[in-house]
């Protein structure tokens, strides 16, 4: 199993090469099956734009302003914004060097509710309890202008 740091670096190494262009790159840093989730507005689908080479890097720039590897399970949380209007946040998950899962939020107000700090939380599906990492966003405090403080639930 790969360290936190490692997964880190993939990530950000994922980022880099989608910033030069190369998506061939990056498409190798992701499983054949890669489970993807999209949160927000439908044409907000840069990432998916990006990857499945519709356009090119210079419609929208995923410029990192902060990855933080979440510590459990593989997960690693990058956030950015662009502008006044543009809020992002991407949460990959990494399994034996290849990230497996990813879940992208996009101008988003999603809340958790019944959240503990640092926490996980339950939630039911199909009839059965999955335990859930819990993010928040702590960006909104180092900037000047008003941002939502966003919490996920992953």
């Amino acid at each position: 199993m790969a360290s936190g740091m490692e997964n880190k670096n993939l990530v950000e190494s994922l980022y880099e090469s989608l910033a030069k262009g190369d998506t061939e790159k990056a498409a190798a840093f992701l499983a054949h099956d890669l489970d993807w989730r999209f949160h927000g507005p439908r044409m907000c689908q840069h990432m998916s734009r990006l990857l499945t080479g519709e356009t090119g890097p210079t419609e929208f720039n995923f410029e990192p302003r902060q990855v933080v590897n979440l510590g459990e399970g593989g997960w690693v949380v990058a956030e950015g914004w662009e502008g006044d209007h543009v809020y992002w946040v991407h949460v990959w998950a990494v399994e034996n060097g290849v990230i497996t899962r990813f879940r992208e939020y996009f101008n988003t107000t999603v809340t958790v509710r019944a959240v503990g700090h640092g926490q996980e939380v339950g939630c039911g599906s199909r009839g059965r309890w999955e335990r859930h990492a819990v993010w928040q966003s702590k960006s909104c405090r180092r900037v000047s202008r008003s941002m939502p403080g966003l919490v996920l639930a992953i």
